[in-house]
């Protein structure tokens, strides 16, 4: 706590869905909140731009709904949400097609699977036995609850899927380029709590997107606060003893501030917070005249030369305001030169089509998307801090909706009882 006046605002630093969230709870304790972001509309690193008639999220992006803190703050019929097969095809090194899904939502598909039959190509699927072994591992991550998955050994997921005697073809063949993914990492050196805790979120919720592109979950939010409570085209250049101070050099008070960065900007804002390794990821967007793929499903690739790829508007055709397929790809690190033109060779074997007629759309490059969660990794870090100020983010959780949703939550609980103590 700083040396504001008890009726200055609590000022929280950042509009992404930690900095929103802890905004909301605090608002709803009763307390005057300033939220102050930088850039010129709401949700950091979940946002979505309109160009040339295409929503374009920033990063490839997907809204799992067992998530605890999507259920209990935000109102999915307002998001108009659109999901994805429960399932992928995966491109194999043998050039065919094999598709992995959930047999309990899909039992036809699961049958072509156990029994080898692939989508399209040479090759075999991974065989009962294989798959089998995945068993009792889905059985504990469904039933078992999160606290008892939070307290299991912590390894490298590569390291755990061994101890559960996961077949090599499993996991090189699907895990692997699954997860490369959703952890943007291809070694699966991801600590294996936060493995079983996102395992566990893939088998009880829904993979899917909202009809007006990832930016509505943080709007939502956004539109649960008071009217004028968050400032937009606020850039905060540092933190001061009372409050904080403006890029343009003028200041305000403030009872406590809440850092609600990324990891980068946090550390250039609070002295003394450790450095957290982070994951970049660049997605390309093409526009082709036809999908090249007719459903809503993720594309990947067992020779991991990307993460993943999907027609986006074959899952939310409010994507596209013309009708134009939207297809979505994204790769580990930068973009650089000639990288795209490789990137559609790729695509054209994967897709089975020609892709020199794509217009590419845009490319976005998220320095930092996700924080490297290689163990030791704690699933969830206080916000205080040793200068008083606060902390939250993803990189102070999980990387994850829920990780930056419920770093906000313990954040305001912990400034609350803060400000309680005589």
């Amino acid at each position: 706590m700083n040396g504001a006046d008890a009726q200055s605002p609590v000022i929280v630093v950042g509009a992404g869905l930690a900095g929103l969230t802890c905004a909301l709870d605090l608002v709803r304790a009763g307390l005057p909140v300033r939220v102050l972001e930088a850039a010129d509309e709401v949700g950091g690193r979940v946002r979505t731009d309109r160009r040339d008639g295409f929503l374009l999220d920033r990063g490839f992006q997907v809204f799992n709904t067992s998530y605890p803190q999507v259920k209990r703050r935000i109102e999915l019929a307002r998001l108009r949400l659109r999901p994805f097969t429960p399932g992928v095809l995966i491109h194999t090194a043998e050039g065919g097609r094999l598709r992995f899904t959930d047999p309990t939502r899909r039992p036809s598909d699961a049958l072509a699977l156990l029994t080898g039959k692939q989508d399209r190509g040479p090759g075999q699927g991974p065989g009962p036995l294989a798959l089998a072994a995945l068993g009792p591992l889905c059985a504990l991550d469904l039933l078992a609850p999160p606290r008892l998955l939070k307290r299991l050994p912590e390894l490298t997921t590569r390291e755990e899927l061994a101890r559960w005697r996961v077949p090599d073809r499993v996991v090189d063949g699907f895990l692997r380029p699954f997860l490369a993914g959703v952890f943007l990492e291809d070694d699966l050196d991801t600590s294996s709590r936060m493995f079983h805790l996102t395992w566990r979120s893939m088998l009880r919720g829904t993979l899917t997107l909202p009809a007006d592109g990832m930016g509505a979950v943080p709007r939502q939010l956004a539109e649960d606060l008071p009217p004028g409570c968050v400032e937009r085209a606020s850039p905060v250049a540092a933190l001061s003893a009372a409050g904080v101070t403006f890029a343009d050099g003028s200041a305000a008070d403030a009872r406590a501030v809440v850092v609600a960065t990324d990891a980068a900007a946090a550390r250039s804002l609070v002295p003394g917070l450790p450095a957290v390794a982070t994951r970049t990821v660049t997605t390309y967007h093409h526009a082709a005249t036809r999908s090249p793929l007719r459903e809503p499903t993720l594309l990947l690739d067992a020779r991991r030369r990307i993460l993943n790829t999907c027609v986006l508007t074959e899952v939310a055709p409010t994507y596209s305001a013309d009708g134009r397929a939207l297809i979505s790809t994204s790769v580990l690190g930068t973009d650089a030169p000639g990288r795209e033109a490789a990137l559609r060779e790729v695509l054209a074997e994967l897709y089975a089509t020609g892709t020199r007629d794509w217009e590419r759309v845009g490319s976005t490059t998220v320095a930092g998307a996700l924080p490297a969660m290689v163990p030791p990794w704690p699933l969830s870090r206080t916000g205080r801090t040793a200068s008083g100020v606060y902390v939250c983010g993803d990189h102070r959780a999980t990387g994850s909706v829920q990780g930056a949703m419920a770093s906000g939550t313990r954040t305001a609980r912990e400034l609350l009882a803060d400000l309680r103590r005589p």
